[in-house]
């Protein structure tokens, strides 16, 4: 129920700043045309008062008495107010609109604001005001389209009618109309003869309007096309008051075409039930569950949604029926009777059988759902299992029926045979499931199976395949157990093969290794030896065939056994890879090889008797030439060593040798002769001599290169002596020092340093003045940097060293100055003309005079000076002398004292060194 502010919604957005709700309603009443508004709500009224006879040309006069203010609300609420009062006084009339307004107020409408004195004052506002107000609640507000109701019920049924039309969009009761074309649209919908709606887009909209306006012949009232068009905003009290008579008009026609609809088919209800009964009767059973189900759903759908309405059509129609009676009988009139076969009796004996028809219908689907739920299943169960056993069955007859095993080696065959035993276990283990195929058919044809033919032709199938497969399978042990048994016989043939055929094939390519093998050998007694192995395996030749001729026949029975019995003649020995013809094919190089092994064992033997008369020949001068060498070599080094003669006496002898080795060299050209047949021949080695070519080569070579270069030295010998002045004596020293170190011909860089060492020079290495002095050296001795000292360079050297040195002569010539030409010398005159060093060196180490002329303390200088300046030890006075040179050892010069026989004199002097050092 809409209260008296809810009235107003509409018009609040032109009135938002005020509050009071009556004042509301008639401001805006006032601002919005009331002239218009009354026209409006006058057409209103008498389109009611119209029913009733009358009708109002003044809305505010002649609405102000009450009375057809009463008739209005009787008519338009259909029900019967008050008894108006009939006097023309003042109370009379406000009595009469007091009843107006209280009905109003009972219909649940709040009169703020609006009283009886108003209205019968004749104030248009508060009149129109309460006009509008009875529009809303008996026009508009009873309006309902899905759960909205009054004004949003009204607009929504708007959109609903037109929204099949093109160019009407209807969203309000004011701009949306005022091209006409939904006022248009309304009338169309409902009444498509008036209007012709597809000619409207080609006239203008007062056209439309006016078209509208003229058309609608039903009871409602009509507007002013000006009045909409020229106004910005149509009035939206006048668009709704319009539209709601033509939802009152329009919603009628509905109403009544649904009571001629329901009058048919209450008619329509015994043709129903006749229709129905036969459906209900019919007991076909279908052949699926689904099928089924659909009839139980059509016979539930029966009972939920087809057969409720029929049940109320009936009890209408029997309502209706007495009620029309019972008016006839009370009206005195006669009783109504419906032609023959449509009473209500039929209708009610037709409603019983169907009742009947009904009964056992539901229960019979219910028993035939299961029964062809049990009937499916066991079909799908049937199709399963028995899918499963054919797939499981296939292509087990043709593996059952192959022949593998006639070409399986034992192995293999074993392995078959462990297959088939698996097999027989899967296939003892299906029996199950091909009695359970068989129980389920039988199941199905109890339970009458439409398609029990099929079962029945499959389940045959399936057994007759099983005892075809029961039969294969006994069929195939037995093939497989038998040739099991041949199988191990020449299994074990095969193994006696291999035994046999693995050392006789290793000993014939052993054989052939040996028979073509590329000996090497030296002597006659080796090709003997070859010759008499051979010879010996030649005699075991024989015996080695018939050991063949064994084996092979071996390999024949193998054949022999496959043959008859079926089994492939390509049978695999696994125990080895040697096949008859293998051996036979090895068997025959064997034979063919051992010829050719005597022929290159005899021309082997031709050729070592040949090569053994050379290593004779070159032997029997080798072993003349060789030690023929080796004494010229040692006759050359002990006259090149020789001290006691001559430079010139040892040049003549050289001479001499050097002769007699040119007039040998003869022999070295015959020698050479032989070893080149030698080395034609390829002989290698020689048991006969110790001697080579390349040691006489040698040997011969480094004798002409030794006496050559000792008559070279000797030459240079002879001229530096003659050059410097230097004695035989000395130089003899010198040949002896340059000898001892020399080891290839000349002293190296080492072997002369040690040499200088030895006589007495401070050339330690690693100390960098011993290193210097050295380099200083070596520059006079080797210029050219060879790394070699030559024993000229070593004797210039020598000579320069020793050319101011003072002899043993000069030195007595010095003493006896000293000691006033005696021949003795006292230690005071030591003392006193000698540095107190030197002086107690001579006064300890010289000996006393022995002279018949000497004097007590008297010291023999002479005996001392030729100790001094003697061969032996003369470094060692020239040592402490200079004081310089004293890095030599007394191992040194003790040595080079005990090889002159000087020992006596020497130990006072080895003393003094050991203590000097």
């Amino acid at each position: 129920f809409h209260d008296y502010s809810y009235l107003h919604e509409s018009f609040h957005y032109r009135c938002e700043d005020l509050d009071h709700p009556p004042l509301l309603c008639h401001i805006c009443l006032l601002n919005n045309n009331s002239n218009k508004i009354k026209t409006t709500f006058t057409a209103w009224c008498n389109s009611h008062l119209r029913k009733a006879g009358t009708q109002i040309e003044n809305i505010e006069e002649d609405l102000r008495n009450g009375l057809k203010l009463m008739l209005l609300l009787e008519v338009i609420s259909g029900e019967r107010l008050p008894r108006p009062d009939r006097g023309k006084m003042r109370f009379h009339k406000i009595a009469n609109v007091n009843k107006a307004l209280d009905y109003i107020t009972s219909k649940g409408v709040k009169l703020v604001s609006i009283g009886a004195e108003e209205i019968v004052d004749g104030n248009v506002k508060m009149t129109l005001g309460m006009i509008w107000t009875i529009i809303l609640r008996f026009a508009i507000q009873d309006i309902s389209v899905e759960e909205t109701s009054a004004k949003e019920g009204l607009l929504l049924w708007c959109q609903r009618k037109t929204a099949p039309y093109r160019n009407v969009n209807v969203q309000n009761f004011h701009c949306s109309w005022k091209d006409g074309l939904a006022f248009c649209a309304l009338i169309h919908r409902h009444r498509p003869d008036l209007i012709d709606y597809a000619k409207l887009n080609k006239v203008s909209d007062q056209q439309r309007l006016n078209l509208c306006f003229s058309s609608c012949t039903c009871d409602c009232i009509c507007l002013c096309a000006p009045d909409i068009i020229n106004t910005p905003k149509p009035d939206e009290r006048a668009i709704m008051t319009y539209v709601s008579c033509f939802y009152h008009a329009f919603a009628g026609a509905e109403q009544a075409e649904t009571a001629a609809n329901r009058i048919c088919k209450v008619l329509g209800l015994l043709e129903w039930i006749r229709r129905t009964t036969p459906w209900l009767e019919k007991r076909t059973p279908e052949n699926t569950v689904e099928a089924m189900r659909r009839k139980l759903e059509d016979f539930r759908d029966y009972r939920r949604i087809h057969k409720p309405p029929k049940v109320q059509e009936k009890c209408q129609l029997e309502i209706s029926f007495n009620t029309l009676q019972t008016k006839l009988h009370i009206s005195h009139r006669p009783a109504f009777m419906p032609s023959e076969g449509k009473m209500v009796s039929d209708i009610a004996a037709a409603w019983q059988g169907l009742d009947q028809a009904e009964k056992g219908y539901e229960e019979w689907l219910l028993t035939d759902i299961r029964r062809l739920e049990r009937v499916e299943h066991l079909a799908e169960k049937f199709q399963q299992k028995a899918a499963t056993h054919e797939s499981w069955a296939q292509g087990k007859d043709q593996l059952l029926t192959l022949k593998d095993y006639e070409s399986a080696s034992l192995t293999e065959l074993r392995a078959l045979l462990r297959k088939h035993e698996a097999f027989e276990s899967d296939l003892a283990a299906h029996q199950d499931r091909v009695e359970q195929i068989a129980a389920i058919a039988q199941e199905l044809n109890e339970l009458d199976y439409h398609a029990a033919a099929v079962i029945n032709e499959r389940c045959q199938s399936i057994c007759d395949h099983w005892d075809q497969l029961g039969t294969l399978t006994q069929k195939r042990r037995e093939a497989l157990e038998r040739t099991e048994k041949l199988l191990e016989t020449i299994d074990q043939l095969f193994l006696e093969f291999a035994k046999r055929s693995a050392p006789f094939n290793n000993w014939m390519e052993g054989a052939m290794e040996d028979l073509q093998d590329m000996f090497m050998v030296h002597s006659v007694d080796e090709v003997q030896s070859l010759i008499s192995a051979h010879d010996q395996f030649k005699a075991t030749l024989a015996e080695a065939d018939s050991e063949r001729q064994a084996i092979l026949s071996i390999y024949n029975e193998v054949q022999k056994i496959a043959q008859s019995y079926g089994i492939s003649s390509k049978l695999t020995n696994i125990y080895c890879d040697i096949t008859p013809a293998i051996i036979n094919q090895k068997w025959e190089k064997v034979k063919k090889l051992v010829p050719q092994r005597d022929g290159t064992l005899h021309e082997e033997l031709s050729r070592q008797h040949a090569n053994e008369r050379l290593r004779r020949q070159f032997a029997a001068q080798a072993n003349a030439i060789g030690p023929w060498i080796q004494t010229r070599m040692e006759e050359i080094a002990r006259c090149s060593a020789d001290l006691a003669g001559t430079l010139e006496d040892q040049m003549n002898h050289l001479k001499q040798y050097e002769h007699n080795i040119i007039n040998y060299k003869p022999n070295i050209d015959r020698l050479e002769g032989d070893h080149q047949l030698i080395q034609e021949s390829l002989i290698f080695d020689n048991k006969h001599t110790n001697y080579t070519m390349e040691h006489m080569r040698v040997g011969w070579e480094s004798l002409l290169t030794t006496v050559a270069r000792t008559i070279n030295e000797m030459e240079t010998q002879i001229l530096t002596r003659d050059a410097k002045g230097i004695s035989q004596q000395q130089l003899n020293d010198f040949r002896s020092s340059f000898t001892h170190f020399d080891r290839k011909g000349g002293m190296e860089t080492d072997d002369f340093r040690a040499c200088l060492i030895s006589m007495g020079y401070d050339l330690v290495k690693n100390s960098s003045k011993g290193e210097a002095e050295f380099a200083r050296i070596m520059s006079l001795v080797d210029p050219d940097g060879a790394g070699v000292v030559t024993f000229q360079s070593f004797v210039d050297f020598m000579t320069r060293e020793t050319g101011d040195t003072e002899t043993s002569e000069q030195v007595i010539a010095s003493f006896r100055i000293l000691a006033a030409d005696k021949p003795y010398i006292l230690v005071d005159e030591l003392r006193r003309e000698l540095p107190p060093e030197q002086a107690e060196y001579c006064i300890s180490r010289m000996p006393p005079y022995q002279g018949p002329d000497g004097v007590p303390g008297a010291l023999d200088y002479t005996a001392f000076s030729t100790v001094l300046y003697g061969e032996t030890l003369y470094c060692i006075v020239l040592l402490y002398q200079t004081k310089k040179k004293h890095t030599h050892t007394k191992y040194q010069i003790l040595n080079k004292a005990t090889n002159n026989n000087h020992i006596l004199y020497f130990l006072p002097c080895l003393v003094c060194v050991y203590d000097y050092d």
